[in-house]
């Protein structure tokens, strides 16, 4: 075993080997000057036969200069004369050199002739520079109004003229106007181009004007360069600005000369040079190329196909490894070759392996047999993945509903059917619903079905077969010992059937932590209502009012209308939910506690949210009912103030109820009440839940009201907004307390979560200033 695993590990490290060679093009660093000697001056290249001094160079025809012409050039500029005129921009060892234009141009004052510099410094004569002006490169470029150009070529000791318009008139009245010009056009209006004879090696232009420009005063320049085709482009600007163009002509444009070998003056051709090896500059794996002009005669040098290399220098040109490079020419197998290469196709294939021509193709006598074999195995793969993948499938269900079964006893799910056996009621009122049920309710519990997040869990938006929209609640895990407690919390839920406390639909057991399904309520949560209000909508006082009141009417019921009494716990404006009417709705019994009709109390580690907690809780860990009612009396106070329980102020005023209680000492009532309905309350009403509130908040929990006395106080208030009924009877406070519950939605979720206080809450809880 060992020893495969070697095997294994050779071969692979063998197969990223060949990928990374075949994915990898291998430069061969082609070698520029001779050793010792610099291959650069500045950004440009200097290959051999040119060199910077003689010993680097062919000859002295080859020297070039390296040199710093001022003390500003950084870096170094290169020359072909050591007159520092001939600026040299770049060379190529294919026999062209880019060099600075010359320039000549006239100017003329008031119809005359002002001034004349036919060559701007250039030398009469590019010879004995083995150097030619290329003609299919360049073009003889006149800019003007009224101007004609000649040039005198030395190579036939005759003069060539050139006249860049098609006529004299023609030129000066198509430069009459300057909005005759067109921009990137020269073709005879202000600017024209022709070109120049094969073999020039001069610039001497003689430059005329028919009218000495007296009928365009705006141009009073004629300017004639060589220029490289396409890198000048002509402007109307050119004409009106002399010192700008020539800074554009002499920075930007490039003339292109042809370079050739010829030793020492003697011009030979490719035949007569190769009879004297001694002189002869073609070094190994080269090919000579005559080049001839109508005034010069030489050679040129050039690598043959396969190798690359700088051909005047010794060794010469080298072989390149075409398979080594990523384009390499074959399809399978490559061999190079010096100066080639060879594609070969592998065993029981044919064909020419290269693969822009036939490639390699299996042979027709294998091809049955490779079918044949191809075929079984992939039959045979076939069949072995299908029973490979009906197994699996059986085995992942059957695993599944054994987790799902393990789920439920774990949950509670056997305590909750004895419940509901021994109930016959509970059945009508929940029901226990499968996960395949929910998952399809919630799009496999999808993110953008989030309503919202909390310390209990998540809640999602979902679905159900029957097109029912309700609430689903994630629970957070529970512990062991909180089991038995969550089913029978489930079951006290269920018994619930007020219209103002959220109803629990059902649940499910079968996942890790249990799911509760409540009704869906739409118009989100009073905390969001009070302190993020819009535009569009706002709670108005009488809502408020009956906001309150359905809320008593809720606590009332769970304090002393049900054969099991119920402490919320967690009373707060982020778990008043509002339905499609804005009637409020009492959710979230995370925390909640049931107690029996005899006890007052029960005794718990401190738990709720920080601004709503009794004080008096805390100190004795014993919750009552009217610890309720002090969480009730701070939902008062927000919706009186519009402010937040925890208020984002000084350190000192942060608790809402201790802020609240100072202005009560002052007196202040009305400068607290929130401004958007203070216009719509009377000072009486404002003045009843003022002092409602405050006795709600009192430390002496014996001394607050109970719940219903709270209610009764609430409604006293909200009758004078009502309408008078039409008969003298009214409605009982006992039918407030056990209203008919109404089948809503629920689309909230708690902002500000039930958790243990720190120690610093807890400081700030007692010592608000």
């Amino acid at each position: 075993m060992r020893g495969l695993w070697r095997g294994l590990c050779v071969l692979m490290i063998n197969s990223i080997t060949i990928l990374i060679i075949s994915a990898t093009k291998i430069e061969i660093e082609i070698p520029l000057a001779k050793p010792g000697c610099p291959s650069h001056c500045g950004n440009v290249s200097v290959p051999y036969p040119f060199g910077i001094g003689l010993t680097c160079s062919l000859n002295a025809d080859y020297n070039l200069n390296c040199s710093h012409t001022t003390i500003t050039d950084n870096p170094p500029r290169l020359f072909l004369i050591t007159t520092t005129i001939l600026e040299v921009m770049e060379i190529s060892i294919k026999g062209q050199m880019r060099l600075k234009t010359p320039l000549a141009y006239n100017h003329y004052k008031q119809g005359k002739l002002d001034l004349i510099d036919s060559s701007d410094g250039f030398p009469d004569d590019l010879f004995p520079y083995p150097q030619v002006f290329s003609d299919k490169a360049n073009k003889l470029i006149l800019i003007g109004c009224d101007d004609n150009v000649y040039l005198t070529s030395r190579t036939t000791n005759a003069h060539i003229r050139y006249n860049m318009t098609s006529s004299r008139s023609e030129c000066q009245a198509y430069c009459h106007k300057l909005d005759e010009v067109v921009n990137g056009s020269c073709s005879g209006i202000g600017c024209n181009q022709v070109s120049i004879p094969n073999g020039l090696t001069t610039f001497l232009p003689r430059m005329e004007s028919d009218y000495n420009h007296s009928q365009v005063p705006y141009n009073t320049y004629g300017y004639a360069f060589l220029a490289e085709e396409g890198t000048f482009t002509f402007n109307s600007n050119d004409l009106l600005h002399h010192t700008m163009l020539l800074n554009k002509i002499r920075n930007d444009v490039r003339v292109v000369t042809e370079w050739y070998v010829f030793d020492h003056g003697r011009s030979e051709t490719c035949n007569q040079a190769q009879t004297n090896l001694s002189t002869y500059v073609c070094q190994n794996n080269t090919n000579c190329i005559d080049f001839e002009t109508n005034s010069c005669i030489g050679y040129r040098c050039s690598c043959l196909p396969g190798y690359q290399g700088n051909p005047y220098l010794s060794p010469g040109c080298s072989d390149i490894d075409e398979c080594a490079s990523v384009d390499n020419p074959c399809s399978h197998i490559c061999i190079n070759i010096p100066g080639s290469y060879k594609c070969s196709c592998p065993k029981r294939h044919r064909g020419d392996g290269l693969k822009n021509g036939t490639r390699c193709t299996s042979d027709p006598s294998q091809l049955v047999a490779i079918l044949g074999l191809g075929f079984g195995v992939s039959f045979g793969s076939i069949i072995v993945f299908l029973v490979g993948w009906w197994l699996y499938s059986f085995l992942k269900r059957r695993q599944i509903i054994k987790q799902q079964e393990i789920n439920f006893k774990s949950n509670g799910g056997m305590l909750l059917r004895q419940q509901m056996s021994s109930d016959e009621g509970i059945v009508d009122r929940i029901k226990i619903f499968t996960i395949n049920e929910l998952l399809k309710a919630t799009d496999n519990f999808n993110r953008d079905r989030i309503l919202g997040q909390g310390g209990h869990g998540t809640v999602y938006k979902g679905m159900l077969d029957e097109g029912r929209v309700v609430a689903i609640k994630k629970s957070n895990k529970l512990e062991e010992s909180q089991r038995d407690e969550f089913i029978n919390e489930v079951v006290l839920l269920s018994q619930i059937n007020h219209r103002n406390i959220l109803k629990l639909l059902g649940c499910c057991l079968e996942t890790e932590v249990p799911l509760l399904v409540y009704e869906f309520i739409p118009n989100g949560t009073l905390f969001h209502h009070i302190h993020n209000p819009s535009d569009e909508f706002r709670i108005t006082w009488k809502m408020r009012l009956q906001i309150a009141s359905d809320m008593a009417g809720a606590l009332t019921y769970l304090h002393s209308s049900m054969s099991t009494l119920i402490f919320h716990r967690d009373f707060k404006s982020s778990n008043i939910l509002l339905d499609e009417k804005y009637r409020a709705k009492l959710s979230d019994f995370g925390t909640s506690r049931s107690v029996t009709i005899d006890q007052t109390h029960v005794v718990t580690r401190v738990m709720g949210t920080f601004g709503y907690l009794d004080p008096e809780y805390f100190r004795s860990h014993q919750f009552t009912e009217k610890s309720d009612v002090y969480s009730f009396g701070v939902v008062l106070v927000e919706l009186l103030t519009g402010q937040k329980a925890i208020r984002a102020a000084s350190e000192e005023d942060r608790s809402l109820t201790s802020w609240f209680l100072s202005h009560m000492e002052s007196s202040c009532v009305l400068d607290i009440i929130d401004s958007q309905v203070l216009q719509e309350g009377s000072k009486e009403e404002f003045l009843t839940i003022v002092d409602l509130a405050m006795r709600c908040l009192h430390l002496d929990g014996k001394k607050r009201p109970t719940m219903k006395e709270v209610l009764l106080e609430i409604e006293a208030v909200l009758s004078s907004h009502l309408p008078k009924p039409c008969h003298p009877n009214t409605q009982k406070i006992d039918q407030v307390l056990d209203g008919k519950t109404t089948t809503s939605t629920h689309s909230s979720i708690v902002n500000m979560e039930s958790r243990v206080l720190d120690s610093a809450e807890l400081s700030l809880l007692f010592n608000p200033r």
